[in-house]
């Protein structure tokens, strides 16, 4: 595998830290979280092979349009995001863009929508392999009676996502 450079800076939201990485082809990362560095560890943990390169005045307008997602979710800016992922996964992802703001489904109907033998569970799977926080709208996703599942920054951070998108 090539050595990438990657980009990276933080931003502040009122649902905490985000992380926002970039390369070349467009944002690897953005990633919720309590503090900078665990924040910054997790994206190592994605991207080991990456040269990391602090730029936050070269994200700076990326950043805000990513606050905007969480504070104004019906917002829809432009973002080039880089999808790095299974086939699968980018399959689900892209039904995930489909759900409007205020609106949710189940991970069964994601499984239906693709047809085949895909379960629940492995859109649950697609989802958590998700690391495009609110720009792929995971938190869209319910269990098949409405009640919330998991979420990889916390059931507390999508109960407020949901609840703001409501809203709004």
């Amino acid at each position: 595998m090539t050595e990438s450079s990657i980009r990276f800076t933080f931003g502040e939201s009122s649902l905490g830290q985000v992380l926002v990485a970039a390369g070349d082809k467009g944002i690897s990362a953005i990633l919720f979280g309590k503090d900078r560095s665990s924040l910054r560890d997790e994206l190592m943990d994605y991207l080991p092979d990456a040269r990391l390169a602090s730029k936050p005045s070269d994200l700076g307008e990326v950043v805000e349009k990513v606050i905007g997602l969480i504070e104004a979710p019906k917002t829809r800016p432009d973002l080039r995001l880089d999808l790095q992922g299974s086939e699968f996964e980018r399959r689900v992802w892209a039904l995930l863009l489909e759900i409007p703001a205020g609106e949710t489904t189940s991970y069964g109907a994601i499984a239906k929508k693709l047809g085949g033998a895909a379960t629940a569970q492995e859109v649950a799977a697609a989802c958590a392999a998700n690391r495009h926080a609110v720009a792929i709208p995971c938190h869209r996703v319910l269990k098949a009676d409405g009640s919330i599942s998991g979420y990889r920054w916390g059931v507390a951070r999508k109960r407020a996502l949901l609840a703001r998108e409501a809203l709004r």
